[in-house]
């Protein structure tokens, strides 16, 4: 039997996040530390909002270790060869850090405050026993008589004083019970009485406002939404949020310098069958394009740092992109984002949007720092939720408003699955064999005819009048959502400028399915119920001459590799699919 050798080189650090032990592990560890020195300039209570898995908690976890009192004989090891080892600042290692992190509490109002309790109790337990050489004598024993996390913050902070420490105050998903909270409607006028007046959380948020005149010196929160913020401001109002300035656009997720460093260092130390320039051109479309800044734009974007670390580890072992490039992790919870939608019963004003973003490829808004649960469904807030949950990006301006898009083809796939299940609710039922088989058809065998037909005859029988009346936007969303779920392409749609049509180009997936045979360009052309049959051969003639023009494109000659490339016009007429033909 051969011996195993062990790879020489830095582990992935895919899921892991304590900074400690990739860092003794010698994990590879993409340096964010120069972002220390700016957070002390900034305010000292610091609220941070980015989409879910993108970084937050590693980020948070490496704060804690660089501030630990307890950590200061460990500052070498742990950052010794980062940016802030060579330039450390003045506070370093001289606070005593209390962390929090909501995500495990439970979300329903009713166990909320026993959840919060609880995990408090816990926290301050640990803090009192590892900080005990700098507090006052049987400190956690007083603070176990206290009842609940109100009153023993208030004690503890109290004491802390009393010693003259300082507390650096770390929460981690400050905001994870509200979505939970408004998935159900119910819960709505509680969450209400928890935000507001003198509910228990609202309590909780005023003893950390009040500790700040006492030992908690700084704040570091952390969330995905800006709902819970804004519902609390009153209550906490010293905080300054810093999701949307340029100066931090960088500090969570990865730069395209970053991923392409990673690449480069792995090319080293990996058989790698393509070159870094290969491996970016790969990734980009799935995981790049993100942008918290309007500054920006134009400028720097982000990778999902979770995605590239996920690509990169399944690569280096298989030494080829993954099968699937949706990590299963990542995907965002749509059923609570459906609920939040739904809470004030205005689901289909809200899904226009979604609609109106796959259609014309972009939404218009305001972003906003934070909004009230009730306010939910307002345009420019339920715009601005979509965004801090990761499922749209800035792309510059329009009109006077920030222009926003989907960011790459993981949160396209999931935009349009999440718009499908809406169709869902109206008993369509999708048979995932007959998808399946059909999607292969296309893929191997060039069969065209019955893929586009199978999306006609569920468009025509399972449309609702309020559909019909949305017409050309429904049609092109609900087509380019059901070409979204075959895995075998990329749908790349493109806005034609003189004409407001979408042309999609189902860009085949060669790195992952080699062996296959077809790929397509579909010209989706729409003619309302009421127009003369001559207005369809227009339409045709139309479909023919872009689609001969977009064939003719780099972006579709680089694509097609090996396949054979078929041309295919789409007309409908109302939800009628009079013309589907190959030309």
């Amino acid at each position: 039997m051969e011996e195993y050798i062990a790879p020489r080189r830095k582990r992935i650090p895919y899921g892991m996040m304590n900074f400690a032990v990739i860092r003794r592990d010698d994990c590879y560890y993409v340096d964010k530390t120069r972002f220390i020195p700016m957070i002390e300039e900034a305010d000292k209570f610091f609220f941070f909002i980015r989409p879910r898995r993108f970084g937050k908690s590693l980020t948070i976890n490496m704060l804690q270790h660089y501030y630990d009192i307890l950590a200061k004989d460990k500052f070498e090891a742990l950052f010794g060869d980062l940016y802030i080892g060579k330039y450390p600042t003045r506070d370093r290692n001289s606070y005593l850090v209390l962390y929090l992190n909501f995500s495990g509490i439970v979300g329903e109002l009713h166990n909320y405050r026993k959840g919060l309790d609880a995990h408090c109790q816990t926290m301050f337990d640990y803090f009192c026993d590892i900080y005990a050489d700098y507090l006052p004598k049987g400190i956690k024993e007083e603070l176990d008589k206290k009842e609940g996390a109100v009153e023993q913050f208030e004690y503890l902070f109290t004491e802390c004083n009393k010693t003259n420490q300082r507390i650096y105050l770390f929460i981690d998903e400050y905001d994870h019970f509200t979505n939970a909270i408004l998935s159900d409607i119910e819960s709505l006028h509680r969450y209400t009485d928890e935000t507001h007046g003198e509910g228990y959380l609202r309590a909780f948020f005023n003893k950390i406002k009040a500790g700040t005149y006492s030992s908690i010196e700084r704040c570091f929160i952390t969330g995905v939404s800006p709902v819970t913020m804004d519902d609390l401001t009153s209550g906490f109002n010293i905080g300054t949020n810093y999701s949307l300035t340029p100066e931090f656009n960088e500090m969570i997720g990865f730069t395209e310098e970053e991923v392409r460093q990673m690449l480069t260092y792995y090319s080293t130390t990996s058989p790698f069958n393509h070159s870094v320039d290969e491996l970016i051109e790969i990734m980009k479309p799935w995981y790049d394009n993100y942008c918290f800044a309007e500054e920006c734009y134009g400028e720097t974007t982000m990778y999902n740092s979770n995605m590239v670390l996920y690509f990169v580890k399944n690569y280096i072992q298989r030494g080829k992109a993954p099968r699937d490039m949706v990590e299963d992790n990542i995907r965002i919870d749509y059923e609570k984002l459906r609920m939040l939608i739904r809470k004030d019963k205005e689901f289909a004003h809200d899904a226009s949007i979604i609609q109106t973003l796959v259609s014309e490829g972009y939404v218009t808004g305001e972003l906003k720092k934070g909004f009230p649960a009730v306010n939910i469904t307002n345009p420019d807030n339920f715009v601005s939720l979509l965004y801090y949950f990761g499922m749209l990006t800035i792309s510059g301006t329009y009109k006077g408003k920030t222009k926003l898009t989907i960011p790459n083809q993981v949160v396209r796939e999931q935009i349009y699955t999440y718009l499908l299940s809406t169709y869902n609710e109206a008993e369509l039922n999708f048979s995932s064999y007959e998808k399946n088989e059909l999607a292969s058809g296309l893929a191997y065998d060039g069969d065209w005819k019955a893929y586009f037909g199978y999306i006609a005859d569920c468009l025509k029988r399972y449309t609702s009048q309020r559909d019909k009346q949305k017409g050309e936007f429904f049609v092109h969303g609900f087509t380019l959502a059901m070409t979204a779920q075959n895995r075998f392409y990329r749908p790349i749609s493109e806005q034609d400028t003189q004409a407001s049509y979408v042309d999609i180009f189902l860009c085949p997936l060669l790195d992952i399915y080699s062996d296959m045979k077809h790929s397509y360009i579909v010209e989706l052309k729409y003619a309302k119920y009421k127009d003369p049959e001559s207005r369809v051969e227009e339409l045709r003639q139309e479909a023919i001459a872009q689609a001969n023009r977009y064939a003719d494109t780099d972006t579709v000659k680089r694509a097609v590799g090996t396949t054979q490339l078929h041309k295919i016009v789409v007309v409908y007429k109302g939800m009628d699919m009079p013309v589907c033909e190959e030309i």
